[in-house]
């Protein structure tokens, strides 16, 4: 499973909105890619349509799709959103993690 906290879901429709999609049709796309400081970067993306081997989830009414190879990763996984002060951006709480890059953009196992 996989989560979004009230913060991001508000700033992700926000986004969605100004790129003209909706977040009731529309996909957030959670992914991981290697490279970073730490070893895998974190992927966030729109996307309109499933594409194989994509899982389908759904968590504060935000359809998420994970490919097949990143759930292993992120399985557990919220996407969260700060804007204060020192706010991150987005940024994600992953419980597989053992080590976060000092950005949190990036991990290892």
């Amino acid at each position: 499973m996989f989560f979004i906290s009230k913060n991001a879901k508000t700033k992700l429709i926000s986004l969605m909105e100004k790129e003209g999609l909706s977040h009731n049709v529309s996909f957030v796309r959670f992914g991981i890619k290697d490279g970073g400081c730490s070893g895998m970067s974190y992927e966030l993306s729109f996307d309109q349509e499933k594409k194989k081997g994509d899982r389908f989830f759904q968590h504060q009414e935000m359809k998420i799709l994970v490919d097949q190879n990143s759930i292993p990763y992120l399985e557990g996984t919220t996407l969260e959103y700060s804007d204060g002060l020192n706010g991150k951006g987005f940024y994600f709480e992953n419980p597989n993690a053992k080590r976060t890059c000092g950005c949190g953009k990036s991990f290892s196992l």
